[in-house]
């Protein structure tokens, strides 16, 4: 069926055409610009052979050209055969798009080929079991009750009518707005494929056939640049933080205050050591950026006592480190090592972040016994210290103080010019 255009929606349709920054991705004949896909993890995709993962491809695009066709300015879905994909793989992204379901439809939109932001008729009685009443644009996938999965408000135009949806993704961080209504506030997007770990750095986004016609138009897509990300993930969630850094001088700081020097606003380790907060924590939360150098070295000091070596006579040292480590340096190390990691004792997933050279913003929460490190809005480590076998800890090394439930935080600099700014912290009162 061919749906009637809607006026007021077509003016709306050439002002965001005219939106600068945005690149206009609608396939071109034949379905240029994208490919046949399915709901099939990313990473299981690239670390196919080369000979199966084109075939794979192939059979996914002979089905898609049969289902799927470019119609003048709007893309058509007959609600069959595979999903299709972007050629181009995106990270930090704002995408914008409308979308028309058919009566009683399904559908939704993937990213980094993760599922999904979900739309469908929210008047499909049938559905309702499922959460469709509650309308479109949640992260249906996400585990129930989680942040995001039910949309914040039923936004929905009826069937038969265009919609207008607007992603927001930093790191795994998602929000979405349904006809200019926020449906999802920054919720981390859960990997579908393997919940134990976050979803890619980069991915395809993906429009899916799901068994009823669908049409899409005004597909405009926006990288978004670090500066800008980092804004973003700063904006979020500031409730209870309070800068700790002046930007001009060390005041309230300790330790090896002649090490480090300031620089633009910056914190920079000048072949310095250890340079601790002036202040006694239990549980907290610390926001900051950070700039690496090619093959760069520090760590944050997790209830450091202030003396010794904090990476074992504190709770931890969480790691700060170039990502390519071993190819700026030629060094092998443990996996138990790379960036935020718990020093020697938890590893934590790698790939997050920003070229060299940029900055990075990391939150680093500790409650208890558990350390949590969010990168550049990811989740890289989520890990319960007090169950860490310490017969298997790198080089079998004692940690003494890994029980610590107070200290200092601070740098534990290893003479590299590394970088940290825009500090700030939250203390964590005891639940009542």
């Amino acid at each position: 069926m061919r749906y009637p255009l809607v006026p007021a929606l077509l003016i709306c349709s050439s002002l965001l055409a005219a939106e600068p920054g945005f690149t206009d991705i609608l396939p071109g004949a034949d379905l240029a610009g994208w490919r046949g896909a399915d709901t099939f993890d990313h990473r299981r995709l690239m670390a196919m052979p080369a000979p199966e993962r084109t075939a794979k491809i192939d059979a996914w695009n002979k089905a898609a050209r049969a289902h799927w066709r470019v119609e003048g300015a709007e893309l058509l879905t007959t609600g069959h055969g595979p999903c299709i994909a972007t050629l181009k793989d995106y990270a930090d992204v704002e995408f914008r798009l409308e979308y028309m379901i058919s009566p009683n439809g399904d559908s939704g939109v993937y990213l980094r080929n993760v599922p999904q932001v979900q739309i469908w008729d929210p008047e499909n009685k049938a559905e309702w079991k499922h959460g469709a009443n509650k309308g479109s644009g949640g992260l249906w996938n996400n585990s129930p009750g989680a942040p995001g999965k039910d949309p914040l408000v039923k936004a929905d135009k009826p069937a038969g009518q265009w919609n207008a949806l607007r992603i927001v993704q930093v790191g795994a961080r998602v929000s979405v707005w349904l006809n200019d209504q926020r449906v999802v506030d920054h919720a981390i997007l859960e990997n579908y494929y393997d919940r134990s770990v976050s979803i890619p750095a980069a991915g395809p986004l993906l429009l899916q056939s799901h068994g009823n016609p669908t049409r899409w138009r005004n597909l405009r897509v926006r990288e978004i640049p670090s500066e800008e990300a980092n804004r973003i993930l700063r904006s979020q969630g500031r409730e209870g933080y309070g800068s700790v850094f002046t930007g001009k001088d060390l005041v309230g700081w300790k330790g090896d205050t002649r090490g480090y020097v300031i620089q633009d606003g910056a914190i920079v380790c000048n072949k310095g050591g250890n340079l601790f907060l002036d202040r006694e924590l239990a549980d907290f939360a610390i926001r900051l950026e950070f700039r690496l150098p090619k093959g760069g070295n520090n760590g944050l000091a997790i209830r450091s006592p202030g003396k010794g070596n904090s990476a074992y006579e504190g709770m931890c040292e969480c790691q700060v480190l170039d990502d390519n480590y071993e190819l700026s340096t030629g060094q092998k190390i443990d996996p138990r090592q790379v960036h935020g990691s718990a020093y020697g004792m938890v590893a934590a997933q790698r790939g997050y972040q920003r070229p060299i050279g940029e900055w990075n913003f990391q939150e680093v929460t500790v409650v208890g016994h558990v350390l949590k490190v969010e990168l550049n809005g990811t989740v890289i480590l989520n890990a319960d210290l007090s169950k860490v076998d310490m017969s298997k800890v790198m080089a079998n090394s004692p940690h003494p103080g890994k029980d610590r439930l107070t200290g200092l935080f601070g740098f534990l600099g290893h003479g590299d010019p590394v970088a940290f700014r825009a500090i700030e912290l939250r203390e964590i009162k005891p639940a009542k």
